[in-house]
């Protein structure tokens, strides 16, 4: 005889909490960015970071609109090498900073203190924020909270946290994006399963486990609580191949690839095929 209890979210929640842990430990053995830099000397360590950063990204700086935040409450949600982080306090932000591994936390807290800031980071779960309803001026996310197992859950934190008026800048994965056909030809088509789709090659192959992509409506669906949304696709370093490749992709095949990737090519296709899609919400 069953219980006559439907234990389908017992068993969500408790999937959620053990996808978490896992992608809690993937950023934790690696924060994002700092993959193949010499840390030996820390101030040269984190200036090679955000150089490199800012380099593969260009648009970050324009997006986040950090001179415009002096004396604005910022909430950085995924903090990473802290490179945003320090532009927000170099900038006059009141800025918290949260992620969700404590490696992360501490990168950032050293390199705010080398350049003479007291941080305000902590380790926080992005689907439960530690703060009160309309907080902040700005909460500003730049490619975590696809990684979240709840990410519709993280984004209703977001909105909560914002007073009124008040703005998300967020950005997200996209799909289609070429850097999702890329690994579903890597993953899916040459190892003759090509019915999988590319969102799958994304979230078993692209960083974290778990990792997803949306499409532009799906994304306008899950800001629907803001008053006004802006959206736009941006072709991102995995699409032109600019980042440094990881150990699964340094074979000598994987090493020519890179070298003659017809970046031009994808370059004249534009940022409709891009894996970033950049969000600004306000309340």
């Amino acid at each position: 005889m069953t219980s006559g209890l439907d234990t389908s979210a017992g068993l969500a929640i408790d999937g959620n909490v053990a996808l978490k842990r896992r992608v809690a430990a993937h950023w934790k053995a690696e924060v994002c960015g700092t993959r193949g830099i010499d840390g030996r000397d820390r101030r040269a360590f984190f200036r090679a970071i955000e150089r490199e950063r800012y380099r593969q990204e260009p648009y970050i700086r324009e997006f986040a609109a950090f001179e415009r935040a002096r004396g604005r409450r910022v909430l950085e949600i995924g903090v990473g090498a802290g490179s945003d982080y320090v532009n927000w306090l170099r900038a006059g932000a009141r800025a918290i900073g949260v992620d969700l591994t404590t490696t992360a936390t501490a990168l950032t807290r050293e390199r705010c203190v080398l350049e003479g800031f007291t941080p305000a980071v902590s380790r926080t779960d992005c689907e439960a924020l530690p703060f009160l309803d309309s907080s902040f001026d700005v909460a500003y996310s730049y490619g975590v909270i696809h990684h979240s197992p709840d990410t519709p859950k993280a984004i209703a934190e977001i909105h909560r946290v914002i007073k009124p008026g008040g703005v998300a800048k967020v950005m997200m994965y996209h799909a289609p994006s070429v850097t999702g056909l890329l690994l579903w030809i890597v993953h899916c088509l040459l190892k003759l399963r090509p019915w999988r789709s590319p969102r799958w090659a994304v979230a078993n192959y692209l960083e974290s486990p778990g990792t997803k992509a949306y499409t532009v409506t799906e994304a306008r669906a899950m800001f629907a609580a803001f008053s006004a949304v802006r959206i736009r696709t941006v072709l991102g370093s995995g699409d032109l191949l600019m980042m440094r490749p990881s150990t699964k992709y340094r074979s000598a095949l994987a090493r020519l690839a890179w070298r003659l990737y017809p970046r031009w090519a994808i370059r004249l296709a534009g940022n409709r095929v891009g894996l970033g899609m950049l969000i600004e919400a306000v309340k």
